[in-house]
Parts: C-alpha cells; sequence; structure tokens
C-alpha cells in the first residue's frame, strides 16, 4: 500500500524533473541539424567573466545574509512563543507578495528621483556634495549598479538564510546551554563552542537556499541592474528567448552551471558532515 501511494510522486519527477534535465542534456550535445556535437562547450569558454561575476556577486550577497540572518534568527530564537511566532509573520510576510513586485518596487526606490534620493536631497546631503566636493549630478546613482543588484538577492533570499538556521536553534537543548555556563564558560565562549557549532546544519542548509537562487537569477540583476551586469540566468535567458536563440548553447551552459551548483552542495555536504561529526566529539 505505501509502494502505491509513492508512485504519484515518482511519476511527478519523471515528468517534472527527470525530462526536463535529460532535454537539457540532448540539446546541450546537439547542433542545430540535430547531429551530435560537443562544440557548444568550446564555446562556453568566452562567457567566464560572466560566470565569475554570477559567483562573486552571489557569494558576497551570501555573505551579507548570513551576517543579518544569524542574529536576527538567533534573537527570534531567544524569545518567547507569542513574539517569535510574531517575528516569524514579519520576515514571511513580503515572500506572500509577488517576486516581481518585489523587484519594482526596489526600482522605485532606488531609481535617481527615487525615494531614497528625494530624502537625500530634503536633508542637504547631495548640495553639501556639490558645494564642498565638486559633485555634478543631482541624485547619487543607485539604480543600475552592481550594489543594487545584491541588494534585491539579499532582500528577496534573507529569509531562506533565517528560516533554516531558526529551526535549527530553537531545537537546541537549553540545558547543554546551562551546562556549559555551569562550568564557568561566559556567553562568548558558550556561543562559540556550542551554539554556533550545533547550528551549523542551519547555517550549511541557508547558505545553500541563498547562492544557488542568487548565482541564478535573472529578473533581480535585469532589472535593478539595468543589463549592465549580466549574470548567468541572463546568459541563459538571452539564448532561448533573446535575438541571439541557440537553445544549444544556452543548454550546454545551464548545464555547466548545473555541475557547478551540484559540487557546491557537495562541498557544503561534506562541510556540514565534517561540521557535525566535530560537534558530537566536542559534546
Amino acid at each position: 500500500m505505501k509502494k502505491n501511494m509513492a508512485y504519484p510522486y515518482g511519476v511527478w519527477m519523471v515528468v517534472f524533473i527527470v525530462c526536463p534535465i535529460l532535454l537539457i542534456v540532448l540539446y546541450a550535445f546537439s547542433d542545430s541539424a540535430g547531429g551530435f556535437t560537443a562544440e557548444n562547450f568550446a564555446g562556453i569558454v568566452e562567457y567566464w567573466p560572466i560566470f565569475v561575476r554570477s559567483f562573486v556577486l552571489a557569494l558576497i550577497s551570501t555573505v551579507i545574509c548570513l551576517i543579518l540572518g544569524y542574529p536576527l534568527a538567533y534573537i527570534m530564537s531567544r524569545q518567547p512563543p507569542q513574539r517569535q511566532q510574531l517575528y516569524m509573520t514579519l520576515i514571511m510576510l513580503p515572500m506572500w507578495m509577488n517576486f516581481l513586485l518585489r523587484t519594482y518596487a526596489w526600482m522605485s526606490i532606488l531609481e535617481n528621483k527615487g525615494f531614497i534620493n528625494q530624502f537625500l536631497n530634503q536633508i542637504g546631503l547631495i548640495s553639501f556634495l556639490q558645494n564642498h566636493f565638486g559633485y555634478t549630478l543631482d541624485y547619487i546613482p543607485l539604480i543600475n549598479t552592481s550594489g543594487a543588484v545584491v541588494l534585491g538577492m539579499v532582500y528577496n533570499f534573507l529569509p531562506f538564510m533565517v528560516l533554516p538556521i531558526y529551526t535549527v536553534l530553537i531545537k537546541l537543548d537549553p540545558k547543554i546551554i546551562e551546562a556549559a555556563q555551569d562550568l564557568g564558560a561566559p556567553m562568548r565562549i558558550v556561543f562559540q563552542r556550542v551554539i554556533f557549532p550545533l547550528s551549523l546544519p542551519g547555517v550549511i542548509s541557508g547558505i545553500t537556499m541563498v547562492f544557488v537562487p542568487s548565482v541564478s537569477t535573472f529578473v533581480i540583476s535585469k532589472l535593478l541592474g539595468g543589463g549592465k551586469y549580466m549574470l548567468i540566468g541572463d546568459l541563459i535567458d538571452l539564448e532561448f528567448m533573446g535575438n541571439a536563440y541557440n537553445p544549444q548553447l544556452g543548454s550546454a551552459i545551464a548545464l555547466v552551471m548545473m555541475g557547478l551548483i551540484f559540487l557546491c552542495m557537495w562541498v557544503m555536504n561534506k562541510f556540514d558532515d565534517g561540521s557535525s561529526e566535530e560537534g558530537g566529539l566536542m559534546l
């Protein structure tokens, strides 16, 4: 009976996961005439700067999400249950809004005559820069920059860092922390040697959940970067939907990207296993 219940899930995986991957592999190793070729992968070399830019921006976004998300998750886990539910609702509330709408909202905030630049004009900061430092613009360029792309990634993917860490921290046995404090360890040492090592599985999950969508996004870079900072997702979208229609090359790029992501996840899982064993030995 249990095996029969698993059949729909197996069919769903085959139709929506296995078949698309097989189509990508088929296109990646075929030419426009349908014959077998590996030249599509040779053409990826000229796009390595885009790969590097994508991984660098995704890494920066992931680090910022970790720096912001871990303290937030820790503070949430130390609150009473009712406040935890309130904080969880506040974190999840933006996620109920459409992804594109949230990104368009940041466009209106960061544009040259947007909310931030209007506020800077009102407080006289731009006039101060013009009078004392020879600044020539009537605004501070915020939109269409790499910083705007990173900001969009952090804003959209920060909950994916907070939730896994919070889920692990909330399950920590308070007796372990109390035992460390009873042995004379200050709170800094308790966090360094007890709380943080035990929360590493959540940290690893959060890093994976933020890094993967960040490195493959294309909407954020297109809207907040103005097309000036092309990422891998933009390149794949261009090969499938743009004027340079070349689904074979796009599939090859997607396949390489998939392999790099799986490699990163494998490394993170290895690090997670090693950290778990080290944490077990410490306890």
